[in-house]
């Protein structure tokens, strides 16, 4: 099967630091993969080259296809692939209907707000309730779904989201990973970066482990030897596995 979205070979970084290192990973359509890892080993990093918020070095991202490399963010967005920003970063002076109608900005949604805002009311009930209220008022599990809604708006072919269980209360993750688990269900093609390992095996259909801004091991989640993925997590085996 062909992958939607492909990286191959890239390095990327930061000014004169480099973070990412030849990385090479595919996504393919309609599964949740997930990529792990200990912090700063370049998860976050991978999701801004890829959304052309980094430049990468080295290497290049296909997206259908097609040599995206470089792309300009806004660009990435109209083509499909849509980022939901680990911090959710929800504009909290605007009111949670109008956080989620930034979402249908791109010219391509317009035309289906309002169905795709039903949508979000129905998949994120407790959004509806508080449709009228700043978003500064919501507590952090729904400023997540806040967050994923909004990424929904834009109909995305691939949702990339960045650490979404960061900060929030266990029940609330839980109801986090279960919408997550949702969309899969659905058929939505979902990248997700995460540090609770349990809870991601939990969702995911394959697994990325990345440490020091490599792959260090790839593997369908099922078949996931959890202490050998927390020997690699933490450094323990300096083997890379496939």
């Amino acid at each position: 099967m062909a992958n939607l979205l492909d990286v191959q070979s890239v390095r990327a970084g930061y000014g004169s630091i480099n973070v990412l290192w030849d990385m090479t990973l595919g996504i393919p359509e309609g599964k949740l993969t997930c990529i792990l890892g200990p912090n700063g080993g370049g998860k976050t990093t991978l999701l801004r080259t890829i959304m052309g918020l980094i430049p990468a070095s080295a290497g290049n991202v296909s997206f259908e296809g097609r040599d995206c490399t470089n792309e300009k963010t806004w660009n990435m967005v109209s083509q499909g692939v849509v980022m939901i920003p680990e911090g959710r970063m929800i504009f909290r002076d605007m009111t949670v209907e109008d956080n989620l109608l930034v979402g249908a900005f791109p010219k391509k949604c317009r035309a289906r707000y309002k169905q795709n805002l039903d949508m979000a009311y129905q998949m994120f009930p407790r959004l509806k309730e508080r449709r009228d209220q700043l978003a500064s008022s919501l507590s952090g599990g729904e400023a997540q779904m806040l967050a994923m809604g909004r990424g929904l708006m834009e109909e995305p072919k691939v949702i990339l989201v960045d650490e979404p269980s960061l900060g929030l209360a266990p029940v609330i993750v839980d109801e986090v990973m279960g919408i997550l688990d949702n969309l899969r269900n659905q058929g939505r093609t979902i990248v997700l970066v995460e540090q609770n390992t349990n809870k991601a095996l939990a969702i995911a259909d394959h697994v990325h482990l990345v440490r020091g801004g490599k792959v260090v091991l790839s593997q369908d989640a099922d078949q996931v030897d959890l202490a050998h993925l927390h020997d690699l997590y933490f450094a323990r085996d300096h083997q890379n596995a496939s």
